[in-house]
């Protein structure tokens, strides 16, 4: 017998109370030993659970137990969560968690503390789709080239129904509240930084890059546009909320933002709340993930699926997959070292000789033009919508902050970056 205690008995904690003993019998079979939720742990014991467990908000009485095996730690935040589950594998129990923030900040101090001690995670990435374990395992003999990864539902349920319905960012997001999608401060969504600590969690697996979120490139969602969505439309593209980690010699890209990628990748056909993973290997090429990235059952079917292995195993592996450093001399590239194409939105005065002198700024720092689309404004105004070939970020910076000054620009220019 296994026995577990549940720490933040929330939507994920009851249903995976839940799970295990509605499919008790199937769960012991894969098993091998019966796997028993022996108490929970919350904040405030007069809420109101739906779940048949003993409850308690002492810590320390699951931490001391030890007829306690393995620890679900399901709480969220950082500092707090971190101080438990190092505890915890400090006593030499098991732990799996789903809190994608803890491991942002904290996940080679917890392999470290870990040891042989196992420690699984895999419901801290795009809820139920197994990715964790496709890089650790099924892609271990891969040189990973590329990650591209919807990672979080709320962006992309947003951006799918702006280009569908062509409805505004605001109204799109009060819809998401209203559904349960987007908390009422959705910052942590639409401003990427979920979606960034996820794409963290991926890329030490993958590269054994340690980062942290202050370390890279994160950009939400909240300036798309209306106008942007037309470009995107009469360009055969999808605008998408994508975690990016690309290899390039001895750099890795890490960033987090909104991109315009064509309709004919697979990513692109990933609408609504629902999560897509795009993985290059250079053996393998390209293999795709996709499924419910949130939810209380989804992400609980993952939680359990690592209890399920350490129950298997009862020894713990690397938690990041490695031993040792996977490529020597890899490290992380500078944010402004980024290399991609781009798509440019400016709002100028509609007279002769414009684009000639957004060209020319722009072939001074080396930006070539790929694809222009005008669209006419009101009151002798337009949107001039531009795409370049691959250029890198700080020329475009440069030359964008040199555009702004011309007298005929009306306002800020926008950009958004193209992945082909």
């Amino acid at each position: 017998m296994l026995k577990i205690a549940i720490i933040g008995v929330g939507t994920v904690g009851s249903s995976v109370i839940k799970i295990l003993k509605d499919n008790k019998e199937i769960i012991k079979a894969r098993a091998g030993v019966e796997i028993v939720p022996v108490c929970g742990v919350v904040n405030n014991l007069s809420k109101l659970r739906d779940v048949d467990i003993p409850l308690t908000d002492d810590v320390n009485e699951v931490l001391n137990d030890e007829s306690i095996d393995l620890i679900v730690e399901l709480m969220g935040g950082v500092e707090k969560p971190y101080q438990i589950v190092k505890s915890a594998l400090e006593k030499g129990k098991s732990v799996v968690t789903a809190n994608k923030a803890l491991l942002a900040y904290h996940r080679y101090e917890l392999e470290a503390i870990a040891g042989e001690v196992p420690f699984e995670f895999e419901a801290s990435v795009a809820g139920g789709i197994p990715i964790i374990n496709a890089l650790r395992e099924g892609l271990s003999a891969n040189h990973i080239l590329s990650i591209k990864g919807i990672i979080n539902g709320t962006c992309n349920f947003i951006l799918t129904k702006m280009i569908n319905e062509g409805a505004s960012f605001e109204d799109v997001l009060k819809e998401a509240q209203e559904l349960g999608y987007a908390e009422a401060n959705p910052t942590f969504d639409v401003g990427g930084f979920d979606a960034a600590h996820k794409l963290l969690i991926l890329a030490s697996i993958a590269y054994g890059i340690d980062a942290k979120p202050e370390d890279i490139l994160i950009e939400g969602i909240q300036n798309i546009t209306p106008c942007d969505i037309d470009f995107a439309n009469e360009f055969n593209y999808s605008i998408k909320l994508l975690g990016i980690a690309k290899k390039r010699g001895k750099l890795v890209e890490l960033r987090v933002h909104p991109v315009l990628i064509p309709n004919t990748q697979m990513i692109a056909k990933v609408d609504g709340v629902m999560n897509g993973i795009s993985v290059v290997g250079d053996k393998v090429g390209e293999t795709m993930y996709y499924g419910a990235g949130a939810g209380g059952d989804a992400t609980a079917s993952a939680v359990i699926a690592n209890i399920i292995d350490i129950a298997r195993r009862g020894k713990g592996s690397p938690m990041l997959g490695f031993n040792k450093p996977l490529e020597s001399g890899l490290s992380l590239a500078e944010k402004n070292d980024i290399e991609t194409k781009y798509y440019i939105r400016l709002k100028v005065v509609d007279k002769t000789g414009v684009l000639a002198s957004v060209a020319s700024i722009l072939s001074g720092f080396d930006i070539s033009i790929e694809k222009i689309l005008q669209k006419p404004l009101e009151s002798g105004f337009s949107n001039l919508l531009l795409a370049t070939h691959t250029a890198k970020e700080i020329d475009v910076l440069q030359a964008l902050e040199k555009i702004e000054s011309l007298d005929f620009i009306q306002e800020k220019p926008a950009m958004i970056r193209i992945e082909a």
